[in-house]
């Protein structure tokens, strides 16, 4: 038996070794072992990746969908797509917690958890009866184990919890954007940026989740022109609405020649690129956006490294690219302070968690069902 480790390593059932988060299957005994934290759980967030991929395979049949995660978390422990590797978030209520437990949190606390359900033990018990498989936030009971490197943070007392955990989903994006923002000017002083007070920043996915939220951080941390990037008029016309862009393009982020020049023709090409879509093939697009000595983030699940960091060789560019993990201290107080200070962002979000035009209801409560608008995911 392992001892219990402050990462999880002795909830790992196979294979022997390996973080939780690579394991194929991890132990969600509801037993508390030195340092845990044990949730209830009201509410699944299921990454957007995940969402697609498992709504294309059932052809958008809720009731497949909602049986394949059910057969996942119970093969594997965890809600660990096997085809896209990525999970999502959940909210709970803290039930219980050991004495040695770092992480401040107390029973009876709500909390969005910032950690990847694919290294999260959970046990569902409900058979996700009320949700439909028609969206990304699962109504859910179970439960759910924190270790001592967890991250989790309280819910705000004056938000909907829908619309808290939306933002939670993707707080690592707006974060990272604002460090990269921040630091662009002295860290390529020598490679020669270009003149003005920040750098051209394109956000490809920009109407979406972490989209609208890397604008608004990028524009907060001294980006003097930016960029967003969407897939059809519907999403121009919002991003257009919300304010959050410079100049608004309409591209294909598959399509590598085409969006690299509807950037230029915006104002570009990027020294900042943060990708945040949902679908693969984005890489080459995003590195023809970015002038050489920039930077590329992405943000999405769906990209391949390595298409990116061969794609870069091949087209001799010289960029620096980063992986968006998720965590940047600070990251969740950020994005919340952005959805309530920038009113562009929270229309956007609140599309996602308000009802369709047909009379469905908005539930603040976690334990009511949620039915975002179905125009367009991001990661």
């Amino acid at each position: 038996m392992i001892d219990t480790s402050p990462i999880g390593l002795h909830r790992v059932l196979e294979p022997s070794g390996v973080l939780p988060q690579a394991a194929l299957r991890l132990d969600a005994s509801p037993g508390l072992r030195p340092g845990e934290v044990r949730l209830r759980v009201e509410r699944l967030n299921l990454d957007a990746a995940s969402y697609r991929q498992l709504s294309a395979k059932h052809g958008g049949d809720g009731a497949a969908i909602r049986a394949e995660v059910l057969e996942i978390v119970g093969a594997r422990g965890k809600m660990h797509n096997p085809v896209t590797g990525s999970g999502g978030m959940l909210v709970g209520v803290v039930d219980e917690v050991t004495p040695s437990s770092p992480l401040g949190l107390k029973p009876g606390h709500r909390v969005a958890t910032l950690v990847s359900l694919t290294l999260t033990p959970l046990a569902l018990s409900d058979g996700l009866a009320r949700w439909d498989g028609l969206s990304e936030q699962v109504p859910a009971d179970g439960h759910a184990i924190l270790f001592a490197r967890s991250i989790a943070a309280v819910l705000p007392d004056d938000l909907p919890v829908p619309l808290a955990l939306a933002v939670m989903d993707v707080c690592g994006a707006p974060a990272l954007t604002d460090r990269v923002v921040r630091r662009y000017v002295p860290c390529h002083a020598e490679s020669g940026p270009r003149q003005g007070s920040g750098p051209v920043v394109a956000v490809i996915g920009a109407a979406g989740k972490s989209g609208s939220l890397s604008l608004a951080a990028a524009r907060r941390a001294g980006a003097r022109h930016l960029v967003g990037i969407v897939p059809h008029a519907a999403e121009a016309t919002l991003l257009e609405e919300a304010g959050l862009a410079d100049a608004v393009v309409i591209a294909d982020a598959r399509d590598p020649v085409a969006l690299a020049g509807s950037v230029r023709q915006a104002g570009g090409p990027a020294d900042v690129t943060v990708v945040c879509v949902d679908v693969p093939g984005c890489e080459g697009g995003a590195l023809l956006s970015t002038r050489d000595g920039g930077i590329v983030v992405f943000f999405s699940m769906a990209t391949s490294f390595s298409a990116a960091a061969l794609g870069a060789e091949g087209l001799a560019a010289d960029v620096t690219m980063l992986v968006g993990n998720g965590y940047v201290p600070g990251h969740a107080a950020l994005a919340l302070d952005l959805l309530r200070a920038e009113p562009g962002v929270r229309r956007l979000f609140e599309r996602r968690v308000e009802p369709a035009l047909d009379g469905g209801r908005v539930e603040h409560g976690p334990e009511r069902r949620v039915e975002p608008a179905q125009d367009g995911r991001d990661a």
